[in-house]
């Protein structure tokens, strides 16, 4: 598949497909089960040329088999939904059952991890918070084994379905394509920033909205641990632009006569010279 608004905003990144499976690609890269991981790993992989599958024991970490549409994986995580929700927010050392959990988990744990585990990530004020954060989530079950990110240039749309398309770029590139969006709507609420895993963001959040008549697209990486992931690999600055396949092929028939062949984003790329 080809993306004529991906070449007119001239994304340094070939954009990223998420589809589901029934067989693993070959040459795949996956995280071995059982392991810890973090999707943006296997998203910088991508976005320089390789694919990436998932399934229900090789997705990474808890939030990551969540936001790839493996159910609700925060059940899983060590010591029980609890010590994730004291893990995200104050930590596990503010509790009895956090403090065995913590015990028990440190041989396994490289030092930052554990430290994150009995400390907190402190991105919520308190573990209550979490449990709200999870209860909004979209979580969802994917109706395959399989979860494949691929750069769309080598889908072959007769043989595979997308089922999102994911753009990475930058500030002016986020902001052409949220314009592009609102194009053809009548209505300036197309594009959603929730706060989200950087995979969630790319995976049960625009899925979700590929079940909505009108979906909107999903802004994401405001996701701290994910930006450092990513930015570590990529050595670039940002934002990820998740639209399900309906919302794609709306954007792609917009393009022709909007404002991407105007002199105000000519000026604006020459100015950022991309």
């Amino acid at each position: 598949m080809y993306s004529s608004v991906a070449d007119a905003i001239g994304l340094k990144y070939e954009p990223l497909v998420v589809l589901f499976a029934d067989s693993k690609p070959e040459q795949a890269r996956q995280f071995k089960e059982g392991k810890w991981g973090c999707v943006m790993f296997m998203v910088a992989a991508v976005l320089k040329g390789e694919t990436a599958v998932f399934d229900r024991s090789s997705f990474g970490c808890f939030g990551g088999g969540t936001g790839l549409g493996f159910g609700d994986q925060y059940e899983n995580f060590p010591g029980g939904k609890g010590c994730f929700q004291y893990f995200l927010s104050v930590g596990n050392d503010q509790w009895s059952h956090g403090r065995e959990a913590a015990e028990q988990v440190k041989p396994f744990m490289r030092p930052a991890a554990f430290k994150h585990f009995t400390h907190g990530e402190r991105y919520f004020k308190s573990p209550e918070l979490v449990g709200q954060f999870i209860q909004s989530l979209p979580i969802t079950t994917v109706p395959a084994p399989y979860v494949v990110f691929k750069p769309l240039v080598e889908v072959i749309e007769e043989e595979e379905q997308p089922e999102v398309i994911v753009f990475f770029g930058n500030m002016d590139q986020i902001a052409a394509l949220t314009v592009l969006v609102n194009y053809g709507r009548g209505h300036n609420e197309n594009v959603i920033f929730p706060y989200a895993a950087g995979c969630q963001s790319i995976g049960i959040y625009p899925l979700a909205e590929a079940r909505r008549d009108l979906p909107r697209a999903v802004l994401g990486l405001n996701d701290l641990s994910a930006r450092v992931y990513l930015k570590r690999l990529l050595r670039d600055d940002v934002l990820s632009f998740a639209v399900p396949l309906k919302l794609f092929r709306e954007m792609e028939n917009n393009l022709e006569e909007s404002f991407l062949s105007g002199d105000t984003w000519r000026e604006l790329r020459t100015m950022g010279s991309f």
